[in-house]
């Protein structure tokens, strides 16, 4: 067994917030029972701030450090964090997660503790959107666990982008400074932790998927045997010679890409887990190409796509579904326990959030609402980190499991 445990609080002094969720951890820790189910000792730390508190940083975790010497502690700042059925958007707040894992079974890694280990499983990924080749990054730290599976997101900021990742300190040893600007960073995990991670999309399909046929970097010129445009501007049943209906259409239009290999569709219209959403971000009316955020190659499947709330909340729903079916016993395993969730992390784009669903704190109400009031941590992204993939528009949901 696992014990995980939750805390947040909004303040306009940040060591004052930290103080009550330092209270709250301290009575929940008391309230365990029976007196058994203690930890000795809590080894890792999550800890997700919002923009407000980013100044603060450096002194935020000394004082964690002081607190609770004997965690590792990884995070980061977000626009937004969450918790358990809540969100706080646009207000300082904090929210923090410790948990008794075993010392060995994760490790730490940053730009200056370079993750080496040859038994990592999986690992948990903090990220900064200015660093160039991030995608390259993200693909090449995906090599070095065995399962190829990431999960988490890019730091979202107004001000400083920073990545908390600090391992506990052996008496006696040198600090160093646990708080970065740039690169990756995050927590790595062996096979002895227990995780299920699942990607829910955010977008819908606006036409049908088409294979590109030429493209070059970032400009996609043919599409199944037809110009880029031509397809766009059908797609969007729109004329460029009427640009006040055509502007504000092509303005809410993205675009989804699929690998060759990969499949476009989790089921029914709804886009799976390898589409990967990026924006449109110029047209060629000369040579009748669109320009797509993203490298694109000939090959790969594309389909025009716009943000929809209750597309969101309908894949939101099914990746909770999935979650809760694979915990549940198969009636064909000799009646096997159900195993349960200790604690979770959520990521979700910064364009998401209760508001895109439409109240406060309505996406994570979902997922409460789904997996039961488990511990839950997380923060709203600059762009979602899943598999070896960048996504946007998306949220990654990834359970903890008893051991």
């Amino acid at each position: 067994m696992h014990t995980f445990l939750t805390a947040h609080a909004t303040h306009p002094d940040a060591h004052m917030a930290l103080a009550l969720v330092a209270a709250q951890i301290d009575a929940q820790r008391a309230s365990l029972s029976p007196p058994a189910d203690a930890p000795a000792d809590f080894t890792l730390g999550l800890v997700y701030i919002t923009d407000h508190y980013a100044p603060q940083a450096d002194a935020l975790l000394a004082e964690l450090r002081q607190r609770w010497p004997r965690v590792s502690w990884a995070g980061g700042v977000g626009v937004g964090v969450a918790v358990s059925g809540v969100e706080y958007f646009d207000e300082p707040a904090l929210v923090l997660m410790l948990a008794d894992l075993p010392p060995g079974s994760f490790e730490l890694y940053s730009g200056e503790r370079p993750l080496v280990r040859s038994d990592v499983h999986t690992a948990l990924v903090h990220g900064d959107g200015h660093t160039p080749d991030m995608g390259e990054l993200i693909v090449e730290l995906s090599q070095r666990t065995a399962s190829g599976y990431l999960f988490g997101g890019l730091m979202a900021s107004r001000g400083r982008s920073v990545q908390f990742c600090a391992p506990a300190v052996a008496v006696g040893s040198a600090a160093l400074s646990g708080v970065y600007e740039g690169g990756v960073s995050g927590v790595a995990f062996t096979r002895e932790v227990g995780l299920l991670s699942r990607v829910s999309q955010g977008c819908q399909p606006i036409g049908p998927v088409r294979q590109v046929d030429e493209a070059r970097d970032h400009i996609v010129s043919v599409l199944d045997g037809q110009s880029a445009l031509s397809c766009l501007l059908h797609d969007l049943d729109i004329d460029l010679d009427r640009p006040r209906e055509a502007v504000p259409r092509l303005r809410a239009t993205l675009v989804g890409l699929t690998d060759a290999q990969d499949d476009v569709f989790s089921r029914g219209s709804q886009f799976g887990s390898d589409t990967r959403v990026r924006h449109l971000i110029g047209l060629d009316p000369m040579h009748h190409a669109v320009a797509v955020a993203a490298q694109v190659e000939p090959g790969m499947k594309l389909t025009f796509c716009a943000r929809n709330p209750e597309a969101a909340r309908r894949d939101l729903m099914r990746i909770c579904a999935e979650i809760r079916e694979e915990l549940s016993p198969d009636p064909d395993d000799g009646g096997a326990p159900a195993r349960r969730i200790a604690g979770a992390v959520y990521v979700s784009c910064s364009g998401r959030g209760g508001p895109h669903f439409g109240g406060p704190s309505a996406e994570l109400q979902i997922v409460r609402h789904a997996l039961g009031d488990v511990p839950l941590v997380g923060f709203f992204a600059g762009g979602e980190i899943a598999r070896h993939h960048l996504y946007g528009y998306t949220a990654v949901l990834t359970v903890f499991l008893h051991s």
